[in-house]
């Protein structure tokens, strides 16, 4: 019966975390909304947002925190003061794929051309120290047949343990229709806890005897 408890317990906090992120994603995708994590203690649930924006996440003297409190405890059924949220800033937005495929997002709906879009993403998230990226873009693009294009710059893998993959799918409403987004990162050793690839390993440097 305990196993049995344990188990509902796991479910249950799976389907309150993609819900609160699906929540959290159409409350604050225009404040660079990058994620969420929560911590259930005795006393209270602790929330984690992850943003690049916590600013504007919070809003003037804290108002907007207030008022997102206030939904999501309706919204979950939390007691008055059972709830506590937490801003943490994103700071290499270069290496998170909510931030990146928000800014394509934003980029495609002022009409930026796909390709070149794409192509400032994968250079910009380079530049932050991705070992590799690849986007993907599904839809119909000017008079063209709906279609799927894919930009990709740099190291990415297709098996093995994913957690060194970090990745986001968003959609974008444009004159044509409905684009897909999916950004995929491929996290450097350090970031996010990712550990380095079994086959990269380091040479160390032998120097001549005198």
């Amino acid at each position: 019966m305990g196993q049995l408890n344990k188990k509902k317990k796991f479910v249950a906090d799976g389907v309150f975390a993609a819900e609160l992120n699906e929540f959290l994603k159409r409350q604050l995708a225009e404040f660079g909304y990058c994620g969420v994590e929560h911590r259930v203690t005795p006393q209270r649930t602790d929330i984690f947002i992850r943003a690049t924006r916590t600013q504007d996440v919070m809003g003037p003297k804290n108002e907007r925190l207030r008022q997102l409190t206030t939904l999501i405890q309706r919204r979950f059924n939390f007691p008055e003061g059972g709830l506590q949220i937490y801003t943490d800033k994103v700071l290499r937005k270069g290496l998170s794929a909510a931030a990146q495929a928000q800014s394509l997002r934003y980029k495609l709906l002022g009409q930026v051309a796909v390709r070149k879009a794409c192509y400032n993403i994968l250079r910009f998230a380079m530049e932050a120290g991705a070992l590799g990226i690849e986007i993907i873009v599904k839809g119909k693009v000017r008079q063209q047949r709906a279609k799927s294009m894919k930009f990709r710059l740099g190291y990415m893998i297709k098996s093995g343990d994913g957690s060194c993959i970090d990745t986001c799918k968003r959609s974008v409403l444009v004159k044509q229709g409905i684009l897909g987004i999916k950004v995929s990162i491929m996290l450097p050793p350090g970031e996010q806890g990712v550990k380095a690839q079994p086959d990269k390993f380091d040479i160390p440097m032998s120097h001549p005897a005198h």
